[in-house]
């Protein structure tokens, strides 16, 4: 955790001289359970990042995937008592809530959807066994249901970006974005 943290800050400072205002991580496992002594070694840690990228300018933002969407409006709730408000919130990746088996992103959004400062566009499946993830698919061929996701993305009044994420690479890379590009920009529209 010691050498994670040394990196981020370096990589705030870093991000800061390139002009980026949004640093975004999967931040490790972290207890579900309040009360135990692993969740506060966490929230210092996150703490001292949060610190940096507030005197950098900068938003830190958890991406989601490992945590339920419970667990991490805690964390984020607790970090903001200790540092102030303003510049930490959620990177949501719909399909890491699905893949990692920990939420639904539409529901997600009824918890943590005031923190939600960034999207990713992509899609996955449920875990069907006890030691992999679900699998990532093509957006719009998953269990993330777009249209429902879009329509509360709307509702909460979310007006940023949403980035295309496919984790393979090639010529089907290319043809998965171009094809969720135009369906998010048909969601979007209606």
């Amino acid at each position: 955790r010691v050498e994670r943290l040394k990196m981020l800050m370096e990589g705030s400072d870093f991000a800061k001289k390139i002009h980026v205002t949004d640093l975004a991580t999967h931040v490790g496992y972290m207890p579900e359970n309040p009360y135990d002594p692993k969740y506060e070694e966490v929230l210092v840690a996150c703490k001292a990042i949060v610190e940096k990228c507030k005197e950098n300018g900068q938003n830190f933002l958890f991406e989601t995937g490992q945590e339920t969407p419970v667990t991490l409006k805690r964390a984020i709730q607790d970090i903001e008592k200790a540092v102030g408000k303003g510049n930490v919130g959620i990177n949501l990746d719909p399909a890491n809530l699905i893949m990692y088996g920990k939420a639904n992103p539409v529901d997600a959004l009824e918890v943590f959807g005031e923190y939600v400062m960034g999207i990713h566009g992509k899609d996955g499946k449920y875990p069907t066994d006890g030691h992999h993830l679900g699998d990532e698919v093509p957006l719009g061929q998953g269990k993330v249901n777009y249209s429902a996701f879009i329509a509360k993305l709307k509702e909460i009044g979310y007006q940023g970006d949403i980035t295309i994420e496919r984790e393979i690479s090639g010529e089907e890379q290319k043809k998965d974005i171009r094809m969720a590009k135009e369906l998010l920009d048909k969601l979007i529209a209606e």
